[in-house]
């Protein structure tokens, strides 16, 4: 336990988990081991239709921390129409973790984590993705589903059966 104080060390997880991966599991569990909390922030814009609502992949989210056994460490919170930054200020974050997959994401995220920087001092911290990961991504995922494959093992067990049912009808 931390004393009163000693201040929490809070990093915020940001993606649109649509859907959650064990790639973005894989990140949070290692900023969970970096970190004393965890918010893995759910952004979303209202405008633009997901694969599944935000209250899906929230559930979603949790049930895999659950599952991973970092409830006590990991809150999964939705933020909507919002700047990275304010989302941090909002939760008590001094720093972004991301994960990435290849030199093409950091050439994507590193103009961002700039500007977060610019605007607040928030710091990013990036942490190269596992090996065995390093294909998976939510929207590869939800094209190898559409068209028959099966993605066991790149997503929760839970997160598959719902992507083929929502994808192809399947039951």
């Amino acid at each position: 336990m931390l004393g009163v104080s000693e201040r929490v060390r809070r990093a915020v997880c940001p993606g649109s988990y649509d859907p959650v991966t064990h790639g973005h599991l894989d990140v949070v569990a290692r900023a969970a081991a970096l970190y004393d909390e965890v918010v893995v922030a759910v952004l979303h814009n209202p405008a633009k239709q997901g694969t599944f609502t935000v209250e899906e992949r929230l559930a979603f989210v949790e049930s895999a921390v659950a599952d991973a056994g970092m409830s006590d460490q990991v809150r999964v919170l939705s933020f909507a129409d919002t700047l990275l930054v304010d989302v941090c200020r909002d939760v008590g974050a001094d720093v972004v973790v991301k994960g990435f997959r290849s030199g093409t994401d950091v050439a994507y995220e590193l103009p961002m984590a700039l500007m977060n920087r610019h605007l607040s001092g928030v710091e990013t911290v990036f942490l190269p993705g596992e090996p065995s990961l390093e294909h998976v991504s939510s929207s590869l995922v939800k094209e190898v589903v559409r068209y028959g494959g099966d993605v066991s093992g790149l997503v929760p067990d839970e997160v598959r059966d719902a992507l083929v049912t929502r994808l192809r009808g399947d039951h």
